[in-house]
């Protein structure tokens, strides 16, 4: 399908990428943004969060301006990645709950994350860490991940999205490749891993092949594996890791994401601009820009350039975005607009998740001394 006009590509562009901003509303410059580049989604941090009803009410915003229906997307995991502590109640974390030793906790985990996120208008949630529990991230990843065994990184990971699935919450396997080896934080630098190929398909891969129908993201990482691609480029900018393996090897169909551009470790090689166009060139069909608004218009003009001027890749544009517009087609998640939080409805979600939070200790507690 050749591509008829310069704003139909300014449009395709737009729903490559996955961008947010500083403020607790949308200002008059970010409105434009948004009705200007019509991003394919949005991503909302604790920054951006004061209360249930703000949070649910700036959703709605963000979505009136866009004519395609957006992926509304947060990080929420629970334990230290938990942007709704003050707004809902603190949620244990995965090990945590991992650790009480019980399939349907993990179940219940899942479908209480993706009540969460319906009941403040969210579609997407970018979990879960499929890392395995290794000793070399555990200052890094903390309480993040399920286990050190991949098979059961599988069952767990396997009832948290039937839990999203059931609140009709989109979910995301991270971090692709595989974080269990690193100990440095991403966010910061840039992860060296150095494991070969043959070892990594039978551990850090091992939930990507076997989930890889389950989950409608996967998202890259900014971390570099030598052994395997015979470069130091993070894995979020390579054809090696995302097309040749992700998607030919593994024979994963959904869409893959990268881990955040404005994040320490894949800067270490690229500008942000200049990184997302690597990104669609590895073979990504989304990038996130997560909070620069300067950087947000920088990296989707960088990528509008490239489209302009190299057939091959206004191909691969359009490619991503067809792939992209296809998965919001089929997905019955970005239909459902959920009714605005009530104190209720808030109120019943707080005593959910502290019941759960209990049981969780209580079986912890039955564990260790059985």
């Amino acid at each position: 399908m050749a591509l008829k006009s310069p704003t139909e590509l300014r449009q395709l562009v737009g729903q490559l990428m996955i961008m947010g901003f500083e403020g607790t509303e949308v200002s008059v410059r970010f409105r434009m943004m948004l009705s200007t580049l019509q991003p394919g989604g949005v991503i909302l941090f604790r920054r951006n969060l004061e209360a249930a009803d703000q949070t649910y009410a700036l959703n709605r915003e963000c979505h009136s301006y866009l004519k395609t229906p957006p992926f509304l997307s947060v990080d929420l995991e629970g334990g230290t990645v938990d942007r709704f502590r003050d707004l809902i109640a603190p949620m244990p974390s995965v090990a945590d709950v991992a650790a009480a030793g019980q399939k349907k906790l993990l179940r219940k985990h899942g479908l209480l994350l993706g009540a969460e996120c319906r009941t403040l208008g969210f579609n997407t949630d970018f979990t879960p860490c499929l890392d395995l529990q290794l000793p070399p991230s555990r200052s890094v990843l903390t309480s993040r991940t399920i286990s050190a065994d991949p098979k059961e990184v599988v069952v767990g990971a396997r009832e948290i999205l039937r839990g999203l699935h059931e609140c009709y919450i989109l979910s995301c396997g991270k971090h692709f490749p595989g974080l269990g080896e690193g100990n440095l934080d991403s966010h910061k630098g840039m992860p060296e891993i150095h494991k070969p190929l043959k070892r990594m398909w039978n551990e850090d891969l091992y939930p990507y092949r076997e989930l890889k129908r389950q989950l409608p993201f996967v998202m890259v990482c900014h971390a570099s594996y030598p052994a395997v691609s015979g470069d130091r480029k993070p894995a979020s900018i390579s054809r090696k890791w995302v097309t040749d393996i992700l998607r030919k090897k593994i024979g994963y169909k959904g869409l893959i994401v990268t881990d955040d551009l404005e994040m320490g470790g894949v800067q270490q090689a690229l500008p942000v601009d200049q990184a997302a166009v690597e990104a669609i060139w590895a073979g990504c069909h989304m990038f996130i820009v997560s909070r620069q608004e300067e950087l947000v218009s920088r990296t989707y003009e960088a990528v509008l350039r490239e489209a302009e001027k190299d057939r091959r890749f206004a191909e691969m544009v359009r490619a991503a975005a067809a792939h992209v517009l296809s998965m919001k087609k089929k997905a019955g998640e970005l239909k459902r607009r959920p009714k605005p939080p009530s104190a209720k409805s808030i109120d019943s979600l707080r005593r959910k998740i502290w019941e759960f939070t209990e049981e969780i200790r209580y079986d912890a507690d039955a564990v260790r001394t059985a």
